[in-house]
């Protein structure tokens, strides 16, 4: 199996040449175009019971796989929203937990489930309280708002990291959500309110834009609505 993201980075395309015998699974409707002998099928991978979670994380209950049956063939897969596609290496035993609505794609190997936070993590995290996790032996593929960075964190070090950039990371380190400051007057002042404090040792990948932000950027422009007097 061979493949590419082409398109440039804001608005790149990941596209899999298959040989006979061989398929991806990726998100329910993320397929763009297709080759001729190619299958496509829905399919509730997993079970119901991780279809139903991967529901609550913001990911499909259906999933698309596309297999090359009869012939080799290719297919061209995108992301809802404009940004970047990244391919990250799972090996057996790891495990990555994404933010919602970060995984696109992966190879036979990935198993895409739904794991459950704490109550404080769901509230305050902004990501609610089901977030992604990949487990099993392949290449993931995930989306993100803008390009992606790796932060290395080693043992005894940590890092913090505002909540909107926040893509993926592994599963065994330990984090917890507070303030950006000392103070929550600090925190609002500069813009950061809850953070997540990552220790190391492990790896967390951030996404360069932040979707809050463009929330708060787009709303400034849009119209308010005027009340009618009787």
């Amino acid at each position: 199996m061979k493949w590419e993201i082409t398109g440039g980075s804001a608005f790149p395309l990941l596209k899999f040449a298959l040989e006979k015998g061989e398929g991806v699974k990726s998100q329910s409707g993320s397929m763009v175009a297709i080759s001729d002998g190619l299958k496509l099928e829905g399919k509730v991978d997993g079970g119901i019971g991780k279809a139903i979670g991967r529901m609550f994380s913001g990911e499909s209950f259906f999933m698309q796989h596309i297999v090359a049956e009869a012939r080799p063939g290719w297919v061209l897969l995108a992301s809802p929203v404009p940004g970047g596609i990244t391919d990250i290496e799972i090996k057996p035993g790891q495990e990555l937990t994404v933010q919602k609505n970060g995984f696109l794609a992966g190879t036979p190997g990935i198993e895409v489930s739904s794991k459950v936070q704490s109550l404080a993590r769901g509230f305050l995290s902004g990501e609610g309280f089901f977030v992604v996790k990949l487990t099993g032996a392949g290449t993931a593929f995930l989306s993100t708002y803008g390009a992606i960075q790796a932060i290395d964190i080693p043992a005894g070090e940590q890092v913090m990291i505002d909540n909107g950039h926040l893509i993926a990371w592994d599963s065994s380190m330990k984090y917890e959500i507070t303030k950006a400051t000392s103070s929550w007057f600090a925190s609002l002042t500069t813009g950061s309110g809850f953070v997540c404090r990552f220790a190391g040792p492990g790896r967390v990948l951030v996404q360069t834009r932040n979707p809050w932000g463009l929330g708060g950027w787009i709303y400034q422009f849009l119209p308010i609505p005027q009340t009618t007097r009787r």
